[in-house]
């Protein structure tokens, strides 16, 4: 089955499982690794979206709005209208622009290579997830997966994206940052049944969520949203939005 961008999803907690295989083009036994690289090219990584990175020129003058900073301008000011008053020359005021101006380039090199030290460290610690393609169990990058891969969730475990559960062993997840609900939430794989309204999230048992994590048991899952599409990503949006 073809996963295209745009398509309305289900509510996958009320639906079977089997239905929901369907839904987002998988099985039992996963993707194959063709095409979850296909999926991973056309919808992106499963992270949510990062804040655009300011300009060479922004943070250069974001080093020159230092009080410091502002001090010695203010002197290199005073500095030259008292040369040209008094006829001599503007040595010290190109003395003192000279030490603003390295003072600022070189603190922008530094935080540069701050970011780089963290991104690598970000690069080492990446989060990995089990992940069942082409009928194996592998270990990836939880960025890399995708709609309709099938993960295997065991206590300790971060849940990497917004997953419709399939099998759960005295499964339970703790999801305090959602639902604010302290005690771990037991999960299953069962079809709940919406009486009138809908199904709060916190009530959604036979789901799991980016953002939370198993304390119990083990279970097995297909992913139904990444990134920004997750429920985590809902609440990031609106509060960039805000």
């Amino acid at each position: 089955m073809y996963l295209s961008k745009g398509k309305v999803t289900m509510k996958y907690y009320l639906e079977n499982t089997e239905a929901v295989l369907q839904e987002v083009g998988s099985g039992e036994n996963g993707l194959s690794q063709a095409e979850a690289d296909r999926r991973l090219a056309e919808f992106g990584k499963n992270k949510l979206a990062e804040k655009k990175k300011d300009s060479f020129i922004k943070r250069f003058f974001a080093q020159l709005a230092d009080p410091m900073i502002i001090l010695l301008l203010v002197a290199a000011v005073i500095s030259g209208v008292i040369a040209v008053a008094e006829g001599e020359t503007l040595a010290d005021v190109f003395i003192i622009l000279f030490v603003v101006i390295m003072n600022a380039v070189l603190g922008v090199v530094q935080e540069s290579k701050a970011e780089q030290a963290i991104e690598a460290l970000k690069e080492m610690s990446a989060a990995t997830s089990k992940v069942i393609r082409d009928g194996m169990i592998k270990i990836v990058k939880s960025e890399d997966l995708v709609k309709g891969d099938v993960i295997v969730i065991e206590a300790g475990d971060s849940i990497p994206a917004d997953a419709r559960i399939l099998e759960s062993a005295s499964l339970k997840i703790e999801e305090a940052a959602l639902t604010g609900e302290s005690v771990p939430a037991e999960k299953t794989a069962a079809t709940l049944k919406a009486s009138g309204k809908d199904v709060p999230l916190g009530d959604r048992t036979n789901m799991m969520y980016m953002g939370s994590t198993a304390v119990y048991g083990r279970g097995k899952a297909v992913i139904v949203e990444t990134a920004m599409q997750t429920e985590v990503g809902k609440i990031a949006d609106a509060i960039a939005q805000a």
